[in-house]
């Protein structure tokens, strides 16, 4: 796969793909991708770890920042909390495949004068509107935002400048927040970043996926926790929609160059795919048994998690 190709696969949008295919001319490209420490990596933290991942293998330097002073400020619990799994979260992206990469802790970054200034400056261009709307996909009790939320769109721009990066990576629930940096860094002297943005997995239930149902798959869960969770997954006979489809395509494909579907012989025996779209088609013709994809789902994540777990030590 040429890097092109590599850099745009299972994303939603690349912002602009003119700018990528500039950039990747270039003999040096920066990538980076910020994350607030949270208790558990699951699998809605991996779309955004396979992307640095394909960025990487397509000539990027990999910066992750550790956002802990964003954690803080979007009320993801006290600094010293924060601080605590921030470590942990580094971990676990490295056994998760991010070797070879830059780790920088957030508080390193900014507490600096240099770094302040810069939020201070781009905080009178900035309207509370434009900051408070950059904060609906990714803001915690946004009816009732505090000034702490405001500031945090301004200083993950100014994590851009300051990290030297030419291209950011998000959920495109961040799209807003990147948008801001296109437009306003460069009236601070600083390019606008290139972005390459992500979609937002369903949870196994279908809905969003969120830590109060629980509808995700930690990277800590066991084959048999996997294989149990993945029974009860919602799978439709539709594509669209369907959060086990979605975990081939973005989890199981981009890490396993062949998928064996298994099945005993009287329900035609082992299928045998190559890439994510010829799966799709088959699972749309009714050829393959949600239950049969579902079985196979968990053993690929099953193994895929195994690997990262014995990296962790556990």
């Amino acid at each position: 796969m040429d890097e092109f190709s590599l850099v745009a696969r299972n994303t939603v949008e690349v912002i602009t793909e003119e700018e990528l295919r500039l950039l990747l001319e270039s003999p040096r490209r920066r990538v980076y991708a910020g994350y607030e420490p949270s208790g558990e990596i699951h699998l809605g933290h991996l779309v955004t770890v396979q992307k640095l991942l394909d960025m990487q293998q397509a000539g990027f330097e990999v910066t992750l920042l550790l956002a802990d002073l964003h954690a803080f400020l979007n009320r993801k619990g006290t600094l010293e909390e924060v601080a605590e799994l921030a470590e942990y979260n580094r971990r676990c992206f490295e056994a998760l495949g991010l070797h070879d990469v830059h780790y920088a802790l957030g508080s390193d970054l900014q507490l600096r004068a240099e770094y302040e200034l810069m939020v201070l400056r781009l905080s009178q261009q900035i309207t509370l509107n434009r900051a408070a709307r950059s904060m609906d996909e990714v803001g915690r009790q946004m009816e009732n935002p505090t000034v702490s939320q405001m500031i945090y769109p301004i200083m993950q721009m100014v994590d851009i400048a300051m990290l030297g990066v030419d291209a950011a990576v998000g959920g495109i629930d961040q799209r807003k927040i990147h948008m801001l940096a296109r437009e306003y860094l460069p009236s601070i002297g600083y390019p606008a970043p290139l972005c390459v943005h992500t979609p937002i997995l369903l949870g196994l239930d279908g809905e969003k996926m969120s830590s109060s149902k629980g509808n995700y798959i930690s990277i800590a869960d066991g084959a048999e926790t996997i294989l149990k969770k993945m029974e009860r997954a919602f799978c439709p006979p539709a594509t669209q929609g369907n959060p086990v489809l979605q975990m081939m395509q973005y989890h199981v494909f981009p890490r396993f160059a062949e998928v064996v579907i298994r099945r005993p012989k009287k329900y035609g025996g082992d299928r045998m795919f190559g890439s994510y779209a010829e799966l799709e088609v088959a699972y749309a013709e009714g050829r393959l048994h949600p239950q049969d994809l579902k079985k196979a789902c968990a053993c690929y994540l099953a193994e895929m998690l195994a690997e990262v777990r014995d990296r962790m030590g556990r």
